[in-house]
């Protein structure tokens, strides 16, 4: 059988044959392997060419599954069909059903000759990868197990596991010359003057080379002689060497043999390479044999001209150029010209042997670059002085980083940079323009009615719509300005040209309008809107973070203001937002300290002249405020989410304080939007009516048309159910919102109120008159109960029974009372309610 073959271009590798066919079937191999040929020769069925792939590949694999890349045959070529977790590190690239070739060349080259015999043999074949990465040489075991599958054509597990042995292959190459390695550290007399030298480090070659065993030269001084070093003229031209800190070379001429010793100085240390001269014939056949066959690009340049004097095969294959070709050129003909300067001041540094300390780039003969580590030692070859070096293509490993780079600081779904490397830039632009006080603008962008997008058509045209958005903001933001998305529909941008206010204004505009044309996405025409907030540096901060939280505060302000426009920050949106941050802790410090408390105001029955319920009110004693309005604290716990359990306490609460009334007194208790978005409302209703034992008929929950403004088919379903429970459902501030009368034909409501609004000017205005008219037949016609809220005067009372209202609240009858009050609410009511008509 042919050997696998040799794979270059980022890692290098040979991969030697190590059994095929049924003859090398029952290898004596420790390990996994054996396991998995086992397994598969079970799996064989009688009349059967291969096992089935559910037999072998599916189930009790346990962790050998990380191990395996299931290939499919489509046609004559190979697929990666699923990889497992090694696998996907081995061939660093996580993809799934990608073709072979996309793979990098040493692995592809080894999984697809393993699975191309498995095929032709039908049977598992197993073999050896050689694998060079940065200069280490690993060998894996890679055993392809081929399968029918019930789905048409042959799929191929292929295992792959490293052995535990590895080695590097410099290191290799340089123990296996016959030239010695020898290292020696300088000991000085009372006079600071060195005057012996004591051997520390060595090779096999330099003991070979001594004619002594390593361990007798290991910290042997060269004074107490017994080697070829320890020769008088030896060392006292060591002794010169350390003085002038140069290195050197020196000749140990002897009747029997000649040796050549490199020498360069360490400070007091001295590496020596010792060479037999005499065996320079027989060194030079190793060398050859070492060289062109070699895995590893390697050649041999000229140590004056730079000219290449020797290149093997893996150079010529990496590279691309022809033989020929490459040893007529120069070193600096594979360096890209913006590298010249520092390639050579790197050469004119090399010493005896030279390890990269950093990647370089050099050029392919088709003009393309690729990132190299390089190491080398000075040689003599053909005569001449030279220096061998040995080449790491690292580009896919920088390509990988390079990558990962961008990740880490670019936003996945629109390429812009995200908001660390935004924040990044920002104090850059900052530190840059403190000398002058040069002025930074951070702009942040939030796009308006984005959420409808994505309720309307779902979240793939949101990102669809995201990434649009995100190329036109590329197109207007140039320079040194940067633009990035922060998360969701939020953007920002930071100008750090010098701008004015006008022009950033102007800039503002021009974003806005760029922003709300329509975009066409896949035929759909979506419109959105945007809001930007402005802080500008030195005035309204001078650091990134305060910066940020200003331009956030005028983008609130932008937002409030009803979108499509921009707004500067201003001082007191700071006062505003320090007031806000200081209620939204009261209010959770509150809420844990039991300082909520639920007053009543009482319903009245004009037909019936009498209490027939109360409406619950939530009230905020602050210990150090007084009484705060809910108009203050109740919009600021609805945006921290804090109404859902302040919702259900005055459920319970509410529902356990009616159980003290008369059984034909309702409570009436209000509910906020936020609570439907929780989806456990219906749950919370039923179990406040549980812990008090209220009936549910005696329960009213006031709802605003805001429940319907958003998932209206979910709010709906839940209204639905509280129905069915028995509990009364009624429109509160009827006639206010933007269509009422559409929400009348969406769900039967029992109960609809008429705005104060409408009641406070009955006995002024004649179209209130005519509303009021108008909501009381609706009701009628409805069967819909009618409540008027704000009665006051008893014209306003008269006017309501005049019309036909139902119900009545306000201040005429009672303010709202604590639950203490009720009972001589209830009691006293009589009197007043007879005044009152």
């Amino acid at each position: 059988m042919p050997p696998l073959g040799i794979g270059v271009a980022g890692h290098v590798m040979v991969v030697a044959e190590k059994s095929s066919g049924t003859e090398k079937f029952n290898n004596d191999v420790f390990g996994d392997v054996p396991v998995l040929q086992r397994k598969w020769k079970a799996a064989l069925r009688p009349g059967e060419a291969l096992p089935r792939y559910e037999d072998v590949m599916l189930g009790s694999l346990g962790r050998l599954a990380d191990h395996i890349a299931l290939l499919r045959d489509s046609h004559g070529a190979l697929a990666v069909s699923h990889t497992g977790r090694y696998i996907q590190q081995w061939l660093n690239d996580e993809r799934w059903d990608i073709p072979l070739t996309a793979l990098p060349p040493d692995c592809a080259t080894a999984l697809g000759e393993a699975a191309s015999n498995a095929l032709a043999n039908s049977r598992p074949y197993l073999a050896s990868a050689h694998c060079v990465r940065d200069g280490l040489v690993r060998t894996y075991d890679v055993l392809a197990l081929p399968t029918s599958s019930r789905w048409g054509g042959t799929l191929i597990g292929t295992y792959v596991n490293e052995r535990d042995s590895q080695y590097n292959l410099l290191d290799t190459i340089f123990s296996a010359t016959d030239d010695g390695v020898l290292s020696l550290a300088a000991i000085r007399d009372a006079g600071g003057q060195p005057s012996d030298f004591q051997i520390v480090h060595l090779n096999q070659g330099a003991a070979r080379l001594l004619q002594q065993p390593s361990t007798a030269l290991l910290w042997h001084r060269l004074s107490a002689g017994g080697n070829l070093l320890c020769a008088p003229e030896v060392i006292q031209r060591l002794r010169d060497i350390i003085r002038d800190g140069n290195g050197g070379q020196i000749e140990i001429d002897r009747a029997d043999r000649c040796l050549r010793l490199g020498v360069t100085a360490f400070g007091d240390m001295l590496s020596l390479t010792l060479s037999d001269v005499t065996a320079l014939k027989r060194s030079e056949v190793s060398f050859r044999l070492l060289f062109d066959n070699n895995p590893m690009p390697m050649w041999v340049f000229d140590a004056e001209t730079t000219q290449f004097v020797g290149v093997n095969d893996a150079a010529v294959q990496h590279y691309g150029y022809s033989r020929e070709t490459f040893l007529g050129m120069q070193l600096r003909q594979i360096w890209p010209e913006d590298e010249w300067a520092p390639h050579s001041q790197a050469l004119q540094q090399v010493g005896e042997v030279y390890n990269s300390s950093r990647d370089w780039r050099h050029l392919k003969a088709d003009g393309s670059e690729i990132h190299v580590l390089t190491f080398g030692r000075r040689v003599a070859f053909d005569g001449r002085d030279g220096y061998l070096v040995a080449v790491v293509d690292i580009t896919e490993r920088r390509k990988a980083e390079a990558r990962i780079a961008h990740m880490a600081h670019h936003d996945g779904l629109t390429n812009l940079p995200n908001r660390d490397y935004y924040q990044d830039r920002l104090r850059e632009a900052l530190d840059r323009g403190k000398p002058g006080s040069r002025r930074v603008a951070v702009m942040c962008v939030d796009l308006d009615l984005f959420k409808n997008v994505n309720d309307c058509f779902g979240h793939p045209i949101g990102d669809r719509l995201l990434k649009a958005v995100a190329e036109r903001l590329r197109s207007e933001v140039r320079g040194d300005n940067l633009v990035a998305r922060l998360g969701g529909d939020e953007f920002a941008i930071v100008l750090a040209s010098e701008v004015s206010p006008n022009e950033v204004s102007d800039f503002a505009d021009r974003l806005i309008a760029v922003l709300s044309e329509r975009y066409d996405i896949d035929g759909l025409e979506v419109v959105v809107g945007a809001s930007i907030g402005i802080a500008l540096s030195p005035g309204d901060g001078a650091t990134s973070e305060e910066l940020m939280r200003n331009a956030d505060m005028a983008l609130y302000r932008a937002k409030s203001d009803g979108g499509g426009v921009h707004r500067f920050f201003e001082r007191e949106m700071d006062r505003q937002a320090q007031k806000r941050r200081d209620m939204e802790r009261d209010l959770r410090r509150a809420f844990a300290n039991g300082e909520f408390e639920l007053h009543y105001q009482p319903l009245v029955d004009i037909a019936a002249n009498r209490i027939s319920g109360f409406e619950s009110l939530l009230r905020w004693r602050n210990p150090d405020k007084g009484m705060i309005s809910p108009a203050e604290f109740i919009p600021v716990a609805e945006d921290i989410g804090l109404i859902v359990q302040l919702g259900e306490w005055v459920l319970r609460e509410a529902c356990t304080e009616a159980m003290n009334w008369p059984k034909d007194v309702k409570v009436a208790v209000n509910l906020s939007p936020v609570q439907f978005r929780s989806r456990n409302l219906v749950q919370v209703v039923i179990s406040a009516l549980a812990h008090s034992g209220l009936s549910p008929r005696r329960l009213e929950l006031e709802i605003t048309e805001s429940v319907f403004l958003a998932e209206t088919e979910a709010n709906l379903a839940i209204l639905h159910q509280l129905r069915e429970l028995g509990v009364s459902i009624s429109m509160d501030d009827f006639g206010t919102g933007y269509s009422s009368l559409s929400y009348l034909r969406s769900f039967p409501f029992d109960k609809i109120k008429i705005d104060r609004s409408f009641v406070k000017d009955l006995a002024e205005r004649d179209d209130c008159v005519a509303i009021v008219r108008a909501i009381s037949g609706l009701g009628r016609s409805l069967n819909i109960t009618t409540t008027a809220e704000g009665v006051e005067t008893t014209d306003q009372l008269d006017w309501l029974r005049a019309e036909g209202c139902n119900e009545v609240q306000g201040f005429l009858f009672s303010a709202a009372r604590p639950a203490a009050e009720i009972a001589a609410l209830l009691a006293g009511f009589g009197s007043r309610a007879t005044k009152a008509a």
